[in-house]
């Protein structure tokens, strides 16, 4: 029973990551031919920085699930909230240190995936019937 508690926010979670990465390759995939490489590299690592981050978060938060384990529940999902903005600042940190990165694209992209994330799920959830 608490795994039946969990399963429709897990596929929730699993479909809007889906969403997410197609779209930031296919974003990727278009600075590509519209604009050059580079572009198109920094597009795929800007919003590959959110697709990772938010999967590390949504492993986390539906870690536990159930009335009985209800402060492991939130202890799970605020350490995957720590957690994902930990990543995503190490992971912006390698991409302007390392990695000859093009800012235009690498944040755009991030924030088409942040906006997937925030608009997204109504989507979905409008489509169950």
């Amino acid at each position: 029973m608490v795994s039946t508690l969990a399963k429709p926010g897990r596929q929730l979670a699993k479909r809007l990551l889906l969403l997410q990465s197609g779209v930031v390759i296919a974003t990727a995939l278009t600075a590509v031919f519209a604009v050059n490489v580079d572009w198109g590299i920094s597009a795929l690592i800007g919003g590959g920085i959110f697709v990772i981050a938010n999967a590390v978060f949504a492993m986390c938060a539906f870690m536990f699930s159930g009335a009985r384990k209800a402060r492991l529940v939130m202890a799970s999902f605020y350490g995957g909230e720590v957690l994902k903005i930990l990543i995503t600042v190490i992971l912006f940190a390698i991409a302007y240190l390392y990695i000859g990165v093009e800012l235009v694209p690498l944040k755009l992209t991030y924030l088409l995936a942040l906006g997937i994330n925030i608009f997204g799920p109504v989507l979905f959830i409008n489509n169950n019937k």
